[in-house]
């Protein structure tokens, strides 16, 4: 564990455990390890709260600004009534805090299995956890409110598309007796559990309707298992109101999976169901958006047929994608043109603007358009400055923090919870004071926190900040060279740029060590463990990718063999890196050859289209912070991309 904790805490209470060191306006504090020490074992020995021992080491914490922490989880553990009023006096002086619902809910929920109505309402506040508000609205009939009151807070509450607990019942059923459980409510429900919900929940749902109408929960079943079922006409029976919102559903998905079969049932039936307005207009526009990215011979024809009215940045994205693929600079004049004013004048619009005009030989206009955008710090003003051969221009204005400021943000306690945490390896507990933290700063404060976060290796959270209050132009602090030496020793070994490998960790993580995405990527550079497996040629653990150095040595690694199976062309690895492989492959297959700037804007997920354009722009800045000369950028636009 490192001694030097560059983090200047300044409440009397705590001058006693550091010492302050001073240097220039860099602040440093040599940490007292002996109280971190103590309260570790403090932790271990909560359980024995009344002990003699723990009661000594709790004493010796009264300056550590983690000691709530003991009296938080001593009341959560040794829970019981006669501790009402201490944990009352818990919460009101840590309320809102991430001290106090932690708490707060392990209260609520040992009065709720004891039956203490009144106190649980005390105690409630408003959450989103179902269990505790069921038990709210159950004590509050109990407490004599009336059902006038309750009972419409139910039908929110019953509105989902999954199950809920079964402490929720006895509410529910009084709900259901007053007449607030219709059969317009139960196919809603349907349609919330069939569309992106619980759909093992519609059969049940389904034998609430009266018997004439269980046709519908069946048929909306069918066809979120399988949305080909909308081609089979003989299941729509009515064309009510109903079936062609689930038909509306079906195709929506269908032409996801199988186009040319949408297409042919939508051409068919499209008169026959009572589609609203708004239906028609949501069909088109999943049907243009959807062969747009498959590259579809009818995906203009589709894009056309939008309301002009509903085309949002989506969707021009796909009207410029389908005019780019073919290259037609004509066309792509004609659709900027048509573009709402309040888009014009954003960069992404402005470079193709200024390509299809010196492609259409309007050569001077053309430029001035990109000289005016080569100024900016972005993807597209790198690409304008590269276009022109002209220096970028990072525009760095960094922020000037003095003593004083950063002393007078760290005088809140949740500033010094969160550092210590930080400092103890506990980020998620950190992370959760820290954003209270901030909640209690403005907008200058914010920005002093965001410092201090830099200065102490807490990159992250200096980037989320600075993202936060809007201040992009210090370009240090939004991106630190951080894991220096580890970096740019794995990527030298790898035989890669070190400014790849730096602007693919600030894309994935933001330098969070312990980040982990929905889809399990974890670590630094947000390796999946089955990559890692076959990186590492063996097993691999959740403590193993969070370590950085691990999880960097993987990651460059694996950059190295994207690099290698796509012969060279480091825009195509850095999409692999994000999409895959074998998907990259497959776009490769299905696009002519056309210039690289093309082939990135037209690539089909969003997702990885913005990745490779955010690890272009990154690792041009981190080209330059070494003072290197980069070429990135003239990469790019020299180059081709296709068979």
């Amino acid at each position: 564990m490192k001694v030097t904790f560059k983090v200047l805490l300044i409440s009397a209470c705590v001058l006693a455990s550091i010492k302050i060191l001073q240097a220039d306006d860099r602040l440093q504090i040599l940490t007292d390890i002996s109280q971190q020490k103590i309260f570790l074992k403090a932790e271990k020995l909560l359980a024995q709260s009344y002990s003699s021992e723990y009661k000594s080491l709790y004493n010796q914490l009264y300056s550590y600004p983690l000691q709530p922490y003991l009296d938080q989880r001593r009341l959560m553990t040794t829970m019981k009534l006669s501790s009402s009023g201490e944990i009352a006096l818990f919460l009101e002086k840590h309320q809102n805090s991430p001290l106090d619902w932690p708490l707060r809910k392990a209260w609520l929920k040992y009065l709720a299995k004891k039956e203490k109505g009144s106190l649980f309402l005390s105690f409630y506040k408003k959450t989103s956890n179902t269990v505790l508000t069921c038990h709210k609205l159950n004590f509050s009939l109990k407490a004599g409110l009336p059902n006038s009151e309750v009972l419409p807070q139910v039908t929110k509450l019953w509105l989902v598309g999954k199950s809920l607990d079964k402490v929720c019942d006895p509410i529910i059923k009084q709900w259901q007796i007053a007449g607030y459980r219709t059969n317009e409510i139960v196919l809603q429900r349907i349609a919330l559990a069939a569309n992106g919900g619980q759909h093992t929940l519609i059969p049940y749902l389904t034998n609430l309707l009266p018997k004439e109408q269980q046709y519908l929960g069946r048929l909306w079943h069918e066809v979120r298992r399988d949305p080909a079922t909308v081609t089979r006409q003989d299941k729509f029976i009515k064309k009510s109101v109903t079936e062609s919102q689930i038909y509306t559903y079906g195709i929506k998905r269908l032409i996801w999976r199988d186009p040319d079969k949408a297409l042919e049932n939508y051409k068919k039936v499209e008169q026959d169901f009572t589609l609203s307005i708004s239906q028609k207009e949501q069909i088109a526009e999943k049907f243009a958006v959807a062969l747009s990215s498959k590259n579809h011979a009818q995906a203009m024809t589709w894009l056309e047929r939008l309301n002009p009215k509903n085309v949002d940045r989506s969707i021009m994205q796909w009207q410029l994608t389908e005019v780019l693929r073919q290259q037609d600079w004509q066309r792509v004049l004609k659709e900027l043109a048509t573009m709402p004013e309040k888009y014009k004048t954003e960069l992404q619009w402005q470079y193709w603007y200024a390509r299809a005009l010196i492609a259409t030989d309007k050569i001077e206009r053309g430029q001035d358009v990109m000289n005016k955008l080569a100024s900016k710090r972005h993807y597209y003003g790198f690409l304008a400055a590269s276009y022109l051969d002209t220096p970028v221009s990072l525009q760095n204005s960094p922020l000037t923090i003095s003593s004083q400021e950063k002393n007078s943000i760290l005088l809140y306690p949740s500033a010094k919870r969160a550092f210590e945490f930080y400092y103890l390896g506990r980020y998620i507990e950190a992370r959760r004071e820290w954003r209270f933290w901030l909640r209690q700063l403005n907008d200058r404060e914010k920005l002093v926190a965001a410092k201090l976060a830099n200065e102490n290796g807490w990159f992250d959270r200096a980037i989320f900040t600075l993202s936060q209050v809007g201040y992009l132009d210090d370009v240090d602090l939004r991106f630190p060279k951080a894991f220096d030496k580890k970096i740019n020793l794995h990527a030298k070994k790898q035989a890669i740029n070190p400014a790849w490998a730096f602007a693919i960790a600030r894309r994935e993580s933001s330098f969070m060590t312990d980040a982990r995405s929905p889809a399990g990527a974890k670590g630094l550079m947000q390796l999946m463990p089955k990559t890692a497996k076959q990186l590492k040629q063996g097993s691999v653990s959740r403590k193993y990718l969070y370590n950085a150095e691990n999880n960097i040595k993987l990651g460059t690694k694996y950059l190295r063999n994207l690099l290698d199976k796509n012969k060279g062309n480091q825009v195509l690895a850095t999409a692999s890196y994000n999409a895959g492989p074998y998907r990259v492959k497959s776009w490769l297959k299905n696009s002519s050859a056309m210039p690289a700037d093309i082939w990135i804007e037209t690539i089909p997920f969003k997702e990885t289209r913005n990745y490779v354009k955010s690890v272009l722009a990154y690792q041009e800045i981190y080209q330059h912070k070494p003072g290197q000369v980069s070429d990135v950028f003239n990469n790019v636009i020299n180059m081709s991309i296709g068979d």
